[in-house]
């Protein structure tokens, strides 16, 4: 785990700004830095900078950019199945002098070309420069858990792992998005990667699943080594799914533990972090260190589960207080950080659980992101599968009681509480933007972007998992994960984000995702023995949360932080923020849009010109 940087065009960088940008790269990678820099025969410079974690062969022998023949590369992320690859290269007569993956992905390039990406299994972006033919490739894992920043200006192409690496190298700063900074505040977090927009003038994302190659002359050709794909297998029994998931999670475990550094796991009373707790350490025998956020609101307080884990499987555990002293301090921090908002107050909480995590002396910390998109688990899940066995009387009549005894009384958006909603109308998606229209009456000009999503399958479940997988939560999830842990030198690494455990997630047929009014029905029974009973059977959603209110009440003049002189008001009305101030109580909905405002609020206070 690591960050880069570079750039291929015809302007010359000065050592100095290479040095200072290598500085501000010392967060993602405090163990060794450096920079390369060639001149292409089309007389065009490339140059590629690298500050590294130490996590697979700590030796300095596989510091980076390293260099196998004609090529070099600037790798950030972890191939989990590297020992794997190595094999195959030793059968291809070709010897590693190291034993890094990132030397494994290096030297299988050079040997096998870069069909090889899609034997890879991992999470990366990476740049490979080939003196051969003057070439510069870059390249995302599947799912777009490692970053990689875009900026083209009449020169060439920047690029890094966070976008204040792209204006170092740059020399100067870019134009915020105002655009993108309203889509923010009305839409939420779910409208943020539904294009390849951002919050500044001309910066965009490799996406995920792709392979960009610059060569020697400029000429730019991108392409996708993956695609996913829903191959549902309608004669798939029950028991069959739940086998074939849980072989293929507990493999992906397996693999995700592979390091010489011990890792660290995020955990909560639910189900996605504690399968993945507890087959490490009863299937795999690690000796598990869990780290949880304990919140003071009932609402999100699982402690009881938390403590059940650690019982009855022998855990060590810490638990981390949902508070800080200096919350706006905090957050304007974060913000510098992420070179954004912060799309959601969850990851306020979670930047404190991964400073605790670094303070215990870790460096790679185990997250459950990405089960609710491949087994189910969001309120509005439950309705789009009614829609899928509707016309199953057998399914749909037991489903339909499961639902209106567990989950009805407990959804709180008002949209969700009617069964029929997609069967009626399969592209409602109104509950998605929750009280959009309101919130775009804080804005002195009139906007409003109508909710879209990609079709990937005709079906309105699978397609909203993928939407949400590759388009609205996930997105968001890793973008937080990612700067969070790498503002504490910490790997975050995501076992559900497995080719082989989505691919086989996608062929179980819809009947068996949801059973008894159980969302991840699949997933439970996949490791049902392995995790405590009374996890699986906790019916309730809570998901990674935190409480806003209690975050802003720690701050003694919070209307004043709110309402002071501020960029946000040439953008926004100051009566409605002061209104919204002096009400004693706000829904969820305004409660989420109030923390959007102050993010934004700060954004533009740090970055705007």
């Amino acid at each position: 785990m690591c960050g880069i940087a570079g750039y291929a065009g015809t302007a010359r960088i000065d050592e100095r700004v290479l040095e200072s940008c290598l500085r501000l790269m010392r967060r993602r990678g405090p163990d060794h830095a450096a920079h390369r820099q060639w001149v292409n025969a089309a007389n065009r410079q490339v140059y590629l900078l690298h500050s590294r974690l130490n996590i697979i062969d700590l030796d300095e022998r596989a510091n980076q950019p390293m260099t196998a023949g004609t090529k070099s590369i600037a790798f950030n992320g972890e191939l989990y199945n590297y020992l794997e690859l190595r094999t195959d290269l030793e059968r291809a007569g070709v010897n590693c002098r190291t034993t890094s993956d990132t030397e494994v992905l290096l030297r299988s390039v050079d040997r096998f070309g870069w069909d090889v990406l899609d034997r890879c299994e991992g999470m990366w972006a990476l740049a490979l420069y080939d003196e051969q033919d003057g070439s510069l490739t870059l390249s995302r894992d599947r799912f777009g858990e490692k970053p990689l920043y875009l900026y083209r200006d009449e020169t060439g192409v920047y690029f890094g792992s966070e976008i204040k690496f792209v204006t170092a190298l740059l020399g100067r700063h870019l134009a915020v998005n105002v655009d993108h900074l309203f889509r923010y505040m009305v839409n939420g977090y779910r409208s943020l990667y539904k294009s390849d927009r951002g919050f500044f003038d001309g910066v965009s994302e490799l996406p995920g699943a792709a392979r960009l190659t610059i060569e020697a002359d400029g000429t730019e050709r991108q392409r996708k080594y993956w695609c996913p794909r829903v191959l549902v297998q309608d004669d798939m029994s029950y028991a069959e799914a739940v086998e074939g998931s849980r072989e293929r999670l507990i493999r992906s475990m397996e693999i995700r533990l592979r390091a010489d550094v011990p890792l660290a796991f995020c955990m909560s009373g639910g189900i996605d972090s504690n399968a993945l707790i507890s087959i490490a350490k009863r299937v795999l025998g690690y000796d598990v260190h869990g780290f949880t956020v304990a919140n003071t609101d009932e609402r999100y307080d699982e402690q009881d589960f938390v403590d059940q884990m650690v019982r009855e499987l022998g855990l060590r555990h810490t638990a981390i207080p949902a508070e800080c002293a200096d919350f706006l301090g905090g957050l304007r921090t974060l913000i510098r950080q992420h070179d954004a908002p912060v799309y959601t107050i969850s990851y306020f909480a979670h930047w404190l659980l991964m400073g605790a995590i670094a303070c215990n002396g870790y460096r790679i910390a185990v997250s459950g992101t990405a089960a609710d998109e491949l087994f189910t688990g969001y309120y509005d899940h439950h309705l789009a599968y009614l829609a899928a066995v509707h016309a199953d009387p057998d399914v749909y009549a037991p489903a339909f009681a499961a639902w209106n005894t567990y989950v009805r009384p407990v959804v709180r958006n008002p949209y969700l509480s009617d069964a029929d909603l997609f069967v009626r109308t399969p592209g409602f998606r109104d509950h998605l933007y929750l009280g959009a229209d309101e919130f775009a009456e804080y804005l002195w000009t009139p906007w409003s972007e109508p909710f879209a999503e990609t079709a990937f399958t005709h079906e309105v479940l699978r397609n909203r998992m993928l939407n949400e997988l590759f388009a609205e939560s996930v997105p968001v999830i890793l973008h937080e994960d990612d700067l969070n842990a790498m503002y504490f030198s910490i790997e975050n690494r995501s076992p559900y984000l497995d080719r082989h455990l989505f691919e086989f997630a996608f062929q179980i047929p819809t009947r068996h995702l949801v059973q008894d009014g159980r969302a991840k029905a699949v997933l439970r029974d996949a490791v049902r023995g392995i995790v405590p009973d009374a996890i699986l059977d906790n019916r309730r959603k809570v998901g990674f949360n935190a409480p806003i209110l209690s975050f802003l009440a720690q701050e003694s003049d919070l209307g004043a932080a709110l309402l002071d002189d501020s960029p946000i008001y040439e953008y926004v009305r100051r009566d409605k923020i002061a209104a919204l101030v002096d009400r004693t109580f706000l829904p969820n909905s305004e409660s989420k849009f109030l923390f959007n405002f102050l993010n934004a609020k700060l954004f533009l206070e740090e970055f705007a010109a």
